[in-house]
């Protein structure tokens, strides 16, 4: 029997237990670590690990794509956004070049820490 591991068992509780603004706001959070990871494995030459975590990063922002509710009109603008942090993502990779990760995650950052704002003043409605 394998053994128990606390810290995974909390993990999943929480995402289980996680409202869709929490789960949003972990997504974001993983977008950004996934994007330092691939960061910090360029300065220290590790291409493979730079490439994997590129891709994470790139699943994150397709879900969030797929997941848009067209039926309003702030999806189109989310959607914008999406492509184009895909397009550098994807130039990031080819190039595995830093400058453009680091633009990335400023913009993750930027939509997150908006997404916080938004969650913070519904908590507060």
């Amino acid at each position: 029997m394998p053994a128990r591991n606390p810290f995974a068992e909390y993990t999943n509780n929480k995402i289980m237990t996680a409202s869709p603004a929490e789960i949003t706001l972990m997504l974001y959070e993983g977008a950004i670590k996934f994007c330092n990871i691939a960061i910090i494995a360029i300065e220290n030459g590790e291409i493979e690990k730079a490439h994997v975590n590129i891709k994470k990063t790139q699943r994150i922002i397709e879900e969030f794509r797929n997941t848009l509710d067209r039926q309003y009109k702030v999806a189109e603008d989310f959607d914008r956004i999406y492509v184009y942090l895909l397009q550098r993502l994807l130039e990031a990779n080819i190039k595995k070049d830093k400058e453009i990760l680091e633009e990335v995650n400023m913009h993750l950052r930027s939509v997150r820490d908006t997404w916080k704002e938004v969650m913070r003043r519904n908590r507060q409605a």
